[in-house]
């Protein structure tokens, strides 16, 4: 997927933190933050379904699409 340059308006103690965590770890501060906001919004759940189960891709989209049709209020 490709990258998309953007500006943010982010707390300057977030930012520190980002960033000693990137030195840490030898990351970019992109990287840390985009890991950051992919675990926040679930991005990663699949990958993390498949790997912990032994079910195939279409089962675990199943079991992510079941959780989340589970957490949302009733219409």
């Amino acid at each position: 997927m490709s990258k998309v340059r953007t500006t943010l308006t982010i707390n300057e103690g977030v930012l520190r933190a980002v960033r000693a965590l990137a030195a840490r770890t030898g990351r970019s501060d992109s990287e840390v933050i985009e890991e950051a906001v992919r675990k926040d919004l679930g991005h990663d759940l699949l990958g993390r379904l498949c790997a912990a189960a032994d079910v195939t891709e279409g089962g675990a989209l199943a079991l992510a699409l079941e959780a989340q049709h589970a957490t949302r209020p009733a219409r």
